[in-house]
C-alpha cells in the first residue's frame, strides 16, 4: 500500500510545503530493514559507541555482544578505561578508539548503547545526560540508542527506584527525538542474575530488524532456564518446528517467509476459505505442512494436534496469529459481532493452548500471542477487539509463569498501524493520521512484526517472558 505522504516528502519542494503545514514528516527513505536471514555480523564494520560509568556492572557483556556482531568501538570518556571493551575489540579485531565527552569532530554512528546499570541517584543520571546530550546528533538514519539498566522493583532505596525509573522516561522521549531520521532508542532492565541474557537481545535490538521498535523497555529474567544447547546467531530456529495460524496473508505470510528463512518447519493454518492462498505460501517454503481449520470449529485443536504429531512428532513453538475486527461503537454492536471477535481473537487461544500443552508442545518451547495497541490503549467502535487483544495480554501474563520451569517463554507481540488489506480499508484521512501517530511517521510493514516474532521464538528469547512487546514505532495511542 502506498504512503502518500511518504512518497511526496521525497521532492524536496513537497516537503517544504509539508512543513510549512506542520505536518510531521517521515523519513523519505526507507527504514533499514535486515533483508532476509539473520546473518553473523549484521554489524559489519559499523561504528558503534558505548559508554557509562567505569562502574557499570554490563560493560563486559556489551563489549562481547558489539565485537561479535562486527562493529568498531567508540569508547566516550570513563568507558575508555574499561578493560572489557580493549578485551574484547583486541579478541576480534576491533580495537578500541577512545573518545571525549564532547565530539571534537564530525562522524556517523550506527548506535550509541549506554551502561546505566550503576546510576543510583538524580544526581548521577547527568552520566548519561552529559553522553547523549553531545553524541546523539552523531547518530546516522535508521540509527539505534540503547540504555541498559536494573529494574526498579530491585532497588535497594528510594533514591534508587527514582534513578531506575527515570530511564524510561528518558529513553520514551529520545525515541521521539530520533523518530524524525528514522532512529530509534530501546530500555533494556536486566534483572540480577539475566546477565547472560542480554547478548540475544542486544543483539537484536542493534540490527536492522528492529528497525520498527521505538520508545519500549524490555524486562529481561532469569524466570525461564536457560537452553540446553548453544545460542545460535544464524539459522536460529533451524530444525524448530512451528505453529503459525493465519498465515494466509498479511502478517502470517510474512511471518512464515522469515521463520522458514530462518530454518523452521511450519505448520500453517488458515480457514478452509483461504485454503487456495495457503498453499500458494506453503509451496514456496521447504517443508511446510498446512491444516485448513477455522480456529472457531471446537475440532480445531485435535487437528492441530494430530498434523503436529504426524509430520513433526511435536511442536517447538506457536505463533497466535489468527484473529479478526468487526467494528461497530458498543451501543451499534449487534451480539454476534462481539461473539465473533472474542471467540477467535481469544476464547480459541485458549482451546488450542490446553490441547497443545497436553504431550504437543515440547520442553524449552516459545509462545507469542498477537496482541495489538488497541488491547492497551483501546479505539473507538473496538470493544470488542480491544477487550480480546487485551484479554490475550491477561493470558500472556498468567501462562508465563505456569511454563517457565519447563524452559518455555510466553510473550505477546503488540502492532500499531501496520501497511495490510485490513489497514487499507480504513477511511484514507484516518489512516493518514493513524500513521503519523507515531515517532517514526510512517506505518509499519508485516515484516516488521515478523522479525519480532522470529526473536521471540529463537532460544536467545529466553530471557523475556510474561511480556507485551509493541512494535509500533512509537504509536502514541497507550504510550
Amino acid at each position: 500500500m502506498s504512503d502518500f505522504l511518504l512518497d511526496l516528502s521525497s521532492n524536496k519542494r513537497a516537503r517544504a510545503t509539508i512543513q510549512r503545514l506542520g505536518l510531521p514528516i517521515p523519513m523519505p527513505e526507507s527504514l533499514r530493514r535486515g533483508r532476509g536471514a539473520l546473518v553473523e555480523r549484521p554489524l559489519h564494520d559499523a561504528k558503534v559507541l558505548v559508554a557509562g560509568p567505569v562502574s557499570g556492572e554490563l560493560h563486559g557483556v556489551i563489549a562481547g555482544t558489539v565485537a561479535r556482531a562486527g562493529a568498531e568501538f567508540g569508547a566516550i570518556e570513563s568507558a575508555q578505561e574499561v578493560a572489557a571493551y580493549a578485551e574484547a575489540g583486541e579478541a576480534y579485531g576491533r580495537p578500541v578508539k577512545a573518545l571525549p565527552l564532547e565530539p571534537t569532530a564530525k562522524g556517523r554512528y550506527r548506535a550509541l548503547v549506554f551502561d546505566a546499570s550503576t546510576l543510583d541517584t538524580a544526581e548521577e543520571l547527568r552520566a548519561l545526560y552529559d553522553v547523549v546530550h553531545f553524541w546523539i546528533r552523531s547518530l546516522d538514519k535508521s540509527g539505534r540508542l540503547v540504555i541498559l539498566g536494573r529494574p526498579v522493583s530491585e532497588a535497594t532505596d528510594v533514591r534508587q527506584a527514582g534513578a531506575r525509573g527515570a530511564l524510561e522516561g528518558f529513553v520514551r522521549s529520545c525515541a521521539k527525538e530520533l523518530g524524525r531520521k528514522g532512529s530509534n532508542a530501546t530500555l533494556i532492565r536486566v534483572a540480577k542474575g539475566a546477565e547472560d541474557r542480554v547478548e540475544p537481545l542486544l543483539r537484536f535490538l542493534l540490527s536492522p530488524e528492529s528497525a520498527y521498535i521505538s520508545g519500549q523497555p524490555f524486562d529481561l529474567t532469569a524466570t525461564v532456564k536457560a537452553p540446553s544447547a548453544p545460542i545460535p546467531r544464524t539459522r536460529v530456529l533451524d530444525g524448530k518446528a512451528i505453529l503459525l495460524t493465519g498465515a494466509a496473508r498479511g502478517i502470517g505470510k510474512a511471518t512464515a517467509k522469515r521463520l522458514a528463512a530462518e530454518g523452521a518447519k511450519l505448520l500453517l493454518l488458515d480457514r478452509p476459505a483461504d485454503g487456495e492462498l495457503l498453499a500458494e505460501v506453503a509451496n514456496g517454503l521447504d517443508g511446510a505442512e498446512i491444516v485448513l481449520a477455522d480456529v472457531t470449529d471446537p475440532e480445531a485443536p485435535t487437528l492441530i494436534a494430530e498434523a503436529a504429531r504426524k509430520h513433526f512428532g511435536g511442536l517447538d513453538g506457536v505463533v497466535h496469529n489468527a484473529g479478526v475486527t468487526r467494528d461497530k461503537t458498543i451501543g451499534k454492536m449487534k451480539p454476534a459481532l462481539w461473539d465473533m471477535t472474542l471467540d477467535i481473537n481469544l476464547a480459541a487461544i485458549n482451546r488450542i493452548n490446553e490441547t497443545l500443552l497436553d504431550g504437543v508442545l515440547r520442553d524449552e518451547s516459545r509462545i507469542v500471542l498477537l496482541s495489538s495497541i488497541a488491547g492497551i490503549g483501546g479505539n473507538v467502535g473496538q470493544t470488542n477487539y480491544a477487550a480480546s487483544k487485551s484479554g490475550v495480554i491477561g493470558v500472556t501474563q498468567a501462562l508465563a509463569p505456569l511454563l517457565a520451569k519447563r524452559g518455555i517463554a510466553v510473550n505477546a507481540i503488540a502492532p500499531g498501524f501496520i501497511e495490510t488489506r485490513l489497514t487499507a480499508a480504513i477511511p484514507v484521512a484516518t489512516r493518514e493520521v493513524a500513521r503519523r501517530l507515531a515517532n517514526l511517521s510512517q506505518g509499519g510493514l508485516p515484516v516488521d512484526i515478523a522479525e519480532m516474532a522470529v526473536f521471540l521464538l529463537s532460544p536467545g528469547a529466553f530471557g523475556l517472558t510474561g511480556s507485551v512487546h509493541r512494535v509500533c514505532g512509537g504509536n502514541l495511542m497507550g504510550a
